[in-house]
């Protein structure tokens, strides 16, 4: 037996924690840049702001009009108060996979003894709720397909009270009779299209379809889907995450980027947390990728969209990937051009633990090497005083537009709240 728990509209109501008069305003969060809306509160959603909408389409007074209050992404927040949800589920009930962000499946199977199901589900979201101010859903189901779905139901009729225990079958057959296709975890817009023409609109009609035929005219994943809205669980709870197998660091520039050293600084810093990245999981690297380009829709200027990469000795020292990247970016610089995004990609990983060293290799060097690195990461991650190299500059000019960002009330010092007492 599985519990799906997701947090509400997290994005949005992670700024209203520390925020309680926005308890009733619409919230938006924008993305990178403040370029387009990628989170509402439920009171921005019934206002008909669209995920996904530009935010310079979104008038000045419209936004005062109805009280709309908006906010750059504040990935340090949202980080932390995932930590905290996640603990807490985790305090209540042991076996839990963090599925993303804002959510996570549980194997509650040895609860039935306990309580009943729908008992937990109210436990967990009062329990989250007490720790955190952050208001989640459950869904029961036997398999994670039916967890996935009893949630939707849970989300969509406040009368459930955010339960929702979908362990009968006749309760599934109902709920999935009013489900549309589209809304089933893991079908996309172009499959349900598909299945809409073969007549298959709803849950319900996907749950009576063969799963031999799903697997013939589609693929095997469908084909579980279709097992799992049975019933029969083919997906099972994964406690141990797959290591990345590749780390992706890009943003595009607050301005544009004009001159090479801007970029280089750009690409430094893109690189030295893509390194930093690699040592949090353990990894070398093999390989590394630098890409740059302008906007497609620069007036007067040819789209230009170049990438370099290279083969290199298995590391994850800053410093001599800062030395490629910035090899391979004056390998694709062109002079006159206004660039809007550049990144760094590194990936044929292999383990710390299982590299091999090359004939001129010096161990002693590299367990040195190591150890500066990995002090400079624990340094910049406890204190607010920030080590780097000097190659990622000082000024940060290419830095994203963050007009709106709210503090860092959980893990910066000066942006902790402070309490008076009247």
């Amino acid at each position: 037996m599985f519990a799906h728990v997701d947090v509400n509209s997290f994005y949005a109501n992670c700024e209203k924690v520390f925020r309680p008069e926005l308890k009733a305003s619409p919230v938006i969060v924008l993305s990178n840049n403040d370029g387009c809306v990628i989170a509402r509160s439920c009171e921005a959603k019934a206002l008909g702001i669209k995920m996904g909408q530009p935010y310079f389409k979104l008038s000045g007074s419209y936004l005062k009009h109805y009280n709309i209050q908006v906010f750059s992404s504040n990935y340090a927040l949202y980080g932390d108060l995932s930590q905290r949800v996640m603990d807490t589920i985790e305090s209540i009930v042991p076996d839990i996979e963090i599925y993303s962000i804002d959510e996570a499946f549980c194997d509650i199977a040895s609860f039935n003894q306990i309580m009943s199901f729908e008992a937990l589900g109210q436990k967990i979201r009062n329990e989250v709720k007490q720790c955190t101010h952050l208001t989640v859903g459950v869904g029961i189901g036997q398999t994670k397909t039916l967890a996935k779905l009893a949630n939707y139901a849970a989300k969509k009729w406040p009368k459930t009270g955010g339960v929702v225990d979908l362990s009968n079958r006749e309760r599934q057959i109902k709920l999935m009779a009013i489900t549309p296709i589209e809304e089933v975890w893991g079908i996309g817009r172009a499959i349900s299209q598909q299945l809409k023409e073969r007549n298959i609109n709803t849950a319900l009609d996907l749950a009576n379809w063969s799963p031999i035929e799903a697997k013939q005219q589609f693929s095997v994943v469908l084909e579980r889907t279709v097992r799992e809205l049975n019933g029969e669980s083919c997906l099972e709870l994964e406690s141990i995450s797959e290591p990345r197998q590749q780390i992706v660091c890009s943003r595009s520039f607050g301005v544009k980027v004009t001159e090479l050293e801007t970029l280089s600084q750009a690409i430094s810093n893109y690189t030295a947390r893509a390194a930093e990245k690699l040592r949090e999981d353990k990894q070398y690297c093999k390989h590394i990728t630098v890409f740059i380009k302008t906007s497609p829709f620069t007036p007067n200027q040819v789209y230009y969209s170049h990438s370099s990469s290279e083969k290199i000795s298995a590391t994850s020292d800053t410093r001599k990937l800062l030395s490629v990247a910035n090899r391979l970016l004056k390998r694709i610089w062109i002079d006159g051009k206004d660039y809007q995004k550049a990144g760094v990609i590194l990936n044929d990983f292999c383990q710390v633990e299982t590299d091999q060293y090359d004939l001129f290799s010096d161990p002693t060097s590299l367990v040195r090497n190591e150890k500066l690195l990995n002090t400079i990461d624990r340094i910049n991650k406890t204190s607010s005083t920030k080590l780097f190299f000097a190659s990622q500059g000082i000024k940060g000019q290419w830095q994203m537009k963050q007009a709106f960002l709210s503090p860092a009330y959980t893990t910066r010092f000066k942006d902790i709240p402070i309490a008076k007492l009247i």
